[in-house]
């Protein structure tokens, strides 16, 4: 299993469309791309790839890194950084399998898979398959199970994406607090490689105006306001799952300049052989 990190960064990316901060500057200068969230998982034993994630930078990632187009995606959840960039099947594939979650979002009154495939009814190139949550389903020779993660107010799923015959396992988060129900805890458990929401560090939830929240026992909030997790939070989650590696990633441009391009922090183009 090869996994690539084609987009690391939080809904407006780093560098910052028309942001000057110093850890946008820095960025600037050292080269250093973290685009809108994607994660591409190759199968070297068959030849084929998932893409985990529509980004809106799709273009832009896949000119820039070497690996192939996918020949199946999964969805995690309907947000404009994890979807958009779905529009990118025209023209480029016949027929592109869409992975998404069944269950009925009592917010939008559908399922994302329901979602997905109206906001995308134009094209004809993408086959929308609902899956429901916990039950695996086999993709690409990988098997695949969403797991329902907390990322309110709308439903949304962590990834466990598992070779049968490695027996190799990648976990991803999904968009998330530190509030994960306890069963999609006991799935992403134990993975090789764990990749976490870290959206900003523990200091800076002073500044949200929900604050912080699901503190640790020394009083760190390892949830940013109510939708993502610190640092603090996603480190502590990767200690509790086990994880034998990990990279943070969703990260902002938030980061204090001095911190954000330290590890465990990814950026785009990371590659992993699991």
């Amino acid at each position: 299993m090869r996994v690539t990190l084609l987009g690391t960064g939080d809904t407006t990316g780093t560098p910052t469309v028309g942001c000057d901060c110093d850890t946008c500057r820095t960025a600037r200068e050292r080269g250093i791309e973290r685009s809108r969230f994607s994660v591409h998982v190759e199968n070297d034993r068959t030849g084929e790839s998932l893409l985990v994630d529509a980004s809106p930078d799709f273009r832009s990632q896949f000119l820039s890194h070497d690996v192939p187009l996918p020949e199946a995606m999964v969805i995690t959840h309907i947000h404009f950084d994890h979807l958009d960039g779905l529009g990118n099947a025209y023209r480029i594939f016949d027929d592109l399998p869409v992975y998404a979650a069944d269950e009925t979002d009592p917010k939008t009154g559908e399922s994302v898979a329901e979602t997905v495939r109206s906001k995308f009814d134009y094209l004809d190139r993408i086959t929308v398959h609902a899956v429901t949550p916990f039950e695996s389903f086999r993709v690409c020779g990988f098997d695949v199970t969403l797991v329902p993660v907390d990322h309110p107010p709308l439903l949304c799923y962590g990834l466990v994406v598992s070779d049968p015959e490695t027996g190799t396992k990648l976990s991803l988060s999904g968009d998330t607090n530190y509030d994960i129900p306890e069963d999609s805890r006991a799935a992403l458990a134990d993975p090789d490689l764990f990749l976490a929401d870290a959206i900003v560090p523990a200091a800076l939830c002073e500044h949200h105006p929900a604050g912080g929240r699901h503190e640790d026992d020394e009083g760190v909030p390892r949830t940013f306001g109510h939708k993502h997790m610190t640092r603090e939070g996603a480190l502590s989650m990767a200690e509790e799952l086990n994880a034998k590696q990990t990279r943070l990633v969703h990260t902002s441009h938030f980061y204090p300049a001095k911190e954000a391009f330290e590890e465990p922090l990814a950026v785009d183009g990371e590659q992993y052989d699991l």
